[in-house]
């Protein structure tokens, strides 16, 4: 009787493993600006775009103030403009940047129904975030806001005009380079060789911050005056700085690639991109991991 009953059991698994392993998966990443997920998630989600998953991109705010010499609504519409060249770059099925002002983002009550409701009329299988510890106070408070709705997101009587998901997400944080109070756990680590140009593409749609704010912010006028000009140039810059730190493969980095790609296949991976799992929502087991990506090949 028992052997009977966990033989079901194994099918019934074993059925919704392969079951989620064939439909479309839903993803949705969410940052404080525009661009934010194209430098930390962009190669992977190129490659579940080209595996015919739906995958959207949310900025918590315009970008309205990430420029030295523009600002207000006319750069918050042209950042508009550049994520939504970005998104088409990528592949993926949506670009969307909201109306709060950069610079501003609180995780408020306000913002957190924003959140809730983008997740579920997504029917979000994955959601990404950042993690709130972070330089800039806009990316810790998106962080923050992710992580307040986590659990919201299946609560009917929460944002009742629109209805709740009927399981929890997998929540993921996106990587980050900050230590403290603790490092990036890396454990899901994507090769993106595939689709590293893409990659690339989708970041060289943002001019405004690439070519223009970034660099200002990193030594002023002199910094802004040492880019090159022509589109062809400033790719070639750009690329060159994208592989260096999408190949910066650590240890840790390696030891997960191992485990997902298996050895052989893991040393001639040269560009990745890597996630923790959130200690909030789903907690996966490998084989759902697996399931959840399934360009992990081993």
């Amino acid at each position: 009787m028992m052997k009977n009953i966990a033989l079901v059991l194994f099918t019934l698994v074993t059925f919704s493993m392969v079951n989620a392993q064939e439909r479309k998966l839903n993803i949705i990443a969410i940052g404080a600006h525009p661009d934010d997920c194209d430098s930390k998630f962009g190669g992977t989600a190129a490659l579940f775009a080209k595996m015919g998953h739906n995958v959207k991109f949310l900025a918590l705010t315009s970008g309205d103030a990430g420029h030295q010499s523009e600002g207000g609504g006319a750069l918050g519409n042209r950042r508009r403009e550049e994520a939504k060249n970005a998104g088409e770059a990528l592949g993926i099925a949506a670009y969307q940047t909201l109306d709060n002002h950069d610079g501003e983002l609180l995780p408020s009550l306000a913002v957190r129904h924003q959140v809730i409701r983008a997740i579920r009329e997504w029917d979000a299988d994955i959601v990404l975030g950042l993690r709130p510890n972070d330089y800039h106070p806009d990316h810790r408070n998106a962080g923050k806001v992710v992580v307040d709705a986590s659990y919201m997101v299946i609560v009917p009587n929460v944002c009742p005009d629109t209805p709740p998901l009927s399981k929890n997400p997998l929540f993921l944080y996106m990587q980050d380079r900050f230590e403290k109070p603790y490092p990036h756990q890396a454990d899901v680590v994507v090769a993106i060789d595939e689709t590293i140009e893409l990659k690339i593409d989708g970041l060289h749609a943002h001019t405004s911050q690439m070519y223009e704010w970034l660099p200002w912010t990193n030594g002023g006028d002199a910094s802004v005056a040492k880019i090159p000009t022509s589109p062809k140039e400033r790719r070639a810059w750009l690329a060159e700085r994208t592989k260096n730190r999408s190949g910066s493969i650590s240890p840790e980095k390696l030891a997960a690639l191992v485990k997902w790609y298996g050895k052989d296949a893991a040393k001639k991976v040269k560009y990745v991109e890597s996630f923790e799992v959130a200690e909030y929502g789903m907690q996966p087991s490998d084989e759902e991991l697996r399931a959840f990506f399934p360009m992990l090949k081993k």
